[in-house]
């Protein structure tokens, strides 16, 4: 892994001067001055439904969500020193992937995919453990995707064990 560079100032500008940024930085959701990981995660079930609604399987979205993760390792890492920070809020790929494999794993259905993106989004930002274990041991590209995967597991755990109780 390459030294941090010095701390650059996201910018639509600076995002669209390489097709990395573009995708680190969410396609420009991550430029939200307020919640940008929330924003990040939008777009996750935007595409998530789509390609659900167009006949993919919840198992290919799953292999779809894991390619996305293993990509998001370089992507994260790339743009994490690009920018000089480790996991810059404007990064969102993370929550991007993650909130993809929570879709691929959730029972359908708006209630259901409304509670997997709250309960996703505070997993992400409270950090609970194990979310905050990954999240403080774990460094570079590695480290900005696990935490966020983490997050979604617990979410996936979570909704299952609702559906079961309540289904």
């Amino acid at each position: 892994m390459s030294q941090m560079q010095q701390p650059a100032a996201p910018s639509w500008e600076w995002m669209m001067r390489r097709p990395v940024r573009i995708l680190g930085l969410g396609f420009g959701t991550g430029l939200s001055g307020k919640a940008p990981g929330t924003f990040g995660t939008l777009p996750a079930v935007f595409v998530s439904g789509l390609l659900l609604g167009m006949g993919m399987s919840h198992t290919a979205l799953l292999v779809l969500a894991l390619i996305l993760f293993a990509i998001g390792v370089r992507i994260c890492d790339t743009v994490s020193r690009e920018l000089g920070q480790t996991d810059h809020r404007a990064i969102v790929w993370d929550e991007f992937a993650a909130m993809m494999l929570v879709l691929s794993c959730v029972p359908q259905g708006f209630g259901w995919w409304l509670l997997a993106f709250i309960l996703f989004r505070v997993f992400d930002i409270a950090k609970p453990q194990p979310v905050k274990w990954a999240d403080s041991r774990i460094k570079g590209g590695l480290g900005v995707m696990l935490d966020d995967t983490v997050a979604a597991v617990c979410t996936i755990v979570l909704i299952q064990i609702l559906h079961w109780l309540f289904a």
